[in-house]
This record gives C-alpha cells, structure tokens and sequence, in this order.
C-alpha cells in the first residue's frame, strides 16, 4: 500500500509489489537502455492511477448499445511537464494511461560545479494553469531542479501541481518540504542519501544515460 514516511508529510511512496519488481530490475547495472526505456514506461504507468486517484471529475451520460447511462470523465486538461531530458524517459508510460494529456516541456541541467539547476528550453500550453499539472523527473537528488520547475509552473498560474519522480533522496524531499509544501511527491523508492557528488545511494546511476545510452 501506498505510505506517507512521517517526517516527510509531502512524499508517497508507492510500493506496490509489481513497481517494486520492476524497480530492482531498472537499478541493475547489466540492465541494458533498451530494457530500462520498457522497466521505466512500465513504472510510469502503475504510478499514474496512485497519482490521478483524485482528479476532479464530472457526471456524463452516454448511450451504451441498450440504453442511457451515468458516468463520469475527467473534467480539466492534464498537462504532462517532464523535466528534460531524463524526464522524457517517463512520459510515453503516462500518456498509455493519460492519452488525452499534454505535454509540456522545460529544459534544466545540473551544473556539476555548482549542482545549481539551468535553464535552457521551456515550451507549454497556453492553457496550462486550468487543469491539473504533472511534472516528471526520475531522480529526485538535491531538489535544485525540481524545485525551479515548480517555481515556474506556480509563475504560470498553476495551482494542482503534482511531482512524480522514480527514486527520491531525503535531501530533495527536503528541500522540495521547505520550498513547496503544497505540492505532493510520488515516488517508488525513498533512497539512503546523496554521495559527495549530489548523487543518490544507492540509487541507479544517471538516469538519462541509462535512458537513452550515452555517457
């Protein structure tokens, strides 16, 4: 069952048995880019109904092959942002579940002096403040990027923003707590720390590399 740690009020993780599975199989390092592009869209997609559970919905009426009947549909535009370019590893599992989603698109790299995040690229619906926003990002480390992603959707009026990442480290959980405690973070693993290198232990080594093959 999904569980909410106690001293980070604003993280779920999600331990299902099957994410979990396929959760110890993305941090093999023998996993090859192949396999973990299908591991992480597989993770994505059982994340999204813990994710979406509360979406605002309306009443609808359809009419089936016999008769009329009640239903419900979502009620707001969902906007997808991954956070480029790891986040893009997560987004086609989210759209199997969330078809009809946007998707928007924020560029943000780590300065590997500084571990500060910067800004290159950002391209949204106009719209974006009407619905529901799900911003992606597979590893959560210091926090810097995520929480300079949320700035900026808070900037374009968005106020159901919701964060969902693969492996969290309590460092950024931490800092996301202090910066936007509105915002609620799904995750798979809450993992034991950040390395002298900002990287998570014993996380699964750089996800974009691990992506899309490169170094």
């Amino acid at each position: 069952m999904p569980h909410v740690p106690p001293h980070f009020p604003n993280l779920t993780i999600l331990d299902h048995p099957v994410i979990q599975d396929r959760l110890t199989r993305i941090r093999d390092e023998s996993t090859p880019p192949q396999r973990f592009r299908r591991l992480l869209d597989e993770i994505a997609g059982l994340m999204t109904f813990r994710v979406c559970h509360d979406l605002p919905t309306r009443e609808v009426s359809v009419t089936t092959p016999l008769e009329t009947a009640e239903g419900t549909s979502l009620q707001l535009p969902i906007t997808l942002v991954p956070i480029l370019r790891a986040g893009i590893g997560m987004t086609d599992g989210i759209l199997s579940m969330l078809p009809e989603a946007r998707v928007g698109h924020l560029g943000v790299y780590r300065d590997e002096e500084t571990s500060q995040p910067v800004p290159y690229y950002q391209k949204m619906p106009p719209d974006i403040a009407r619905g529901p926003v799900l911003v992606v990002d597979p590893m959560l480390a210091t926090g810097g990027s995520a929480a300079f992603a949320l700035d900026r959707m808070k900037e374009l009026g968005c106020s159901n923003i919701r964060m969902i990442c693969l492996v969290v480290a309590p460092e950024g959980v931490t800092h996301l707590l202090e910066a936007h405690p509105d915002v609620p973070v799904y995750t798979a693993a809450l993992d034991r720390c950040l390395d002298e290198n900002n990287y998570i232990r014993p996380g699964l080594g750089d996800a974009g590399d691990r992506i899309f093959g490169t170094q």
